[in-house]
């Protein structure tokens, strides 16, 4: 008789912590607002060129967590393995990482220059181990 009696209140217990789990969860979707995508991030789709050799990149999205869906072209596509927005206070970065013949490991580290709408920054060449400062501008 005993052990039925435990068996019932344990299981109170354990559906008083299920409910009460639910409750702050469902408080916390309440408190919480959703994650909106970053607007700044958002300035950063469009087609930009790099006026020193005509390579082209093509920002065609950025997701809320900073993932873009992005295309490199010189001329023909060339695969891109990595490529992400990041926020750091006021200033918008973007990395991208190349992962084709000849590209093996080349990366964008790039800044977005709001007032002249372009990025700027260092091209790593992986293959030359060499790194260069470099601009995009927005194309039409």
């Amino acid at each position: 008789m005993m052990n039925a009696a435990r068996t019932r209140g344990g299981s109170a217990v354990r559906s008083i912590h299920r409910t009460a789990g639910l409750l702050v969860v469902i408080a916390w979707m309440l408190v919480v607002p959703a994650r909106a995508a970053d607007p700044d991030f958002q300035t950063l789709k469009g087609r930009w060129l790099r006026p020193d050799g005509g390579y082209v990149l093509e920002i065609r999205g950025v997701d809320p967590g900073g993932a873009i869906d992005a295309v490199y072209l010189n001329p023909r596509p060339i695969a891109i393995a990595r490529a992400e927005a990041t926020r750091e206070a006021s200033t918008t970065r973007i990395f991208v990482e190349l992962r084709a013949p000849g590209y093996p490991g080349s990366t964008y580290t790039l800044t977005y220059d709001r007032e002249r709408d372009q990025l700027s920054g260092v091209y790593f060449q992986a293959a030359l181990a060499r790194s260069f400062d470099v601009v995009f501008v927005r194309m039409p």
